[in-house]
């Protein structure tokens, strides 16, 4: 059976994309809202040994799945707001799907590229770097990488109300030699796919 091309698969992602962008409505979540002993309790054990083998050896690989199936409604960070990252690889142009962390700053919705503070930036810091347009909770983004010094201790301080953890790991990635990234995503309308059907430059 003849496989589709790459730039059939992307003209059928960016029809996708305009309808989800009509459907779908990414869940609002407020940095400074007070967050309860629950909350609080999952995020410490999620930062644990055991916490962590279970994020990197089980969350990591079902979330994106049970992401796209729940419609974003249910991913294993529950109560911490989770929703599906969907980029193109850096080097292959292949659709990529990673489910992250976030929290909203007015219109735009802020991710951490914390890789739980290893050495290394998560592979999709590298996808949108490369692509900056990216679908996240189904609806259509284009991602800027926070460089202000000023802007990204503003950012800190609103994400370390979200999940505590991000400051072990600034730590840990610090005694690496890595700053970790902070991305904005700023909402954008979806590109239609051109005449010829090969979807978007």
């Amino acid at each position: 059976m003849k496989q589709p091309l790459a730039s059939e698969r992307l003209a059928d992602a960016t029809i996708a994309d305009l309808a989800m962008a009509h459907t779908r409505k990414l869940r609002y979540v407020d940095p400074c809202k007070r967050r309860g002993r629950l909350y609080l309790a999952l995020c410490r054990f999620s930062a644990s040994k055991a916490g962590a083998w279970l994020s990197v050896n089980v969350a990591w690989k079902i979330d994106p799945h049970l992401l796209k199936l729940t419609r974003g409604r249910f991913s294993t960070a529950a109560p911490v707001a989770a929703a599906l990252l969907e980029t193109r690889g850096a080097r292959s142009g292949e659709p990529r799907r990673n489910a992250t962390l976030y929290f909203h700053d007015g219109d735009r919705v802020t991710i951490i590229a914390s890789l739980r503070g290893w050495p290394k930036h998560p592979a999709w810091y590298h996808n949108l770097r490369k692509h900056p347009d990216v679908v996240f909770g189904g609806l259509p983004f284009r991602a800027e990488i926070v460089e202000d010094q000023t802007e990204r201790r503003r950012l800190w301080d609103l994400a370390d109300r979200v999940y505590l953890q991000y400051a072990d790991f600034r730590k840990q990635a610090q005694k690496a030699g890595r700053v970790i990234p902070i991305v904005q995503l700023v909402p954008r309308e979806p590109a239609p796919p051109k005449a010829d059907g090969s979807g978007p430059d």
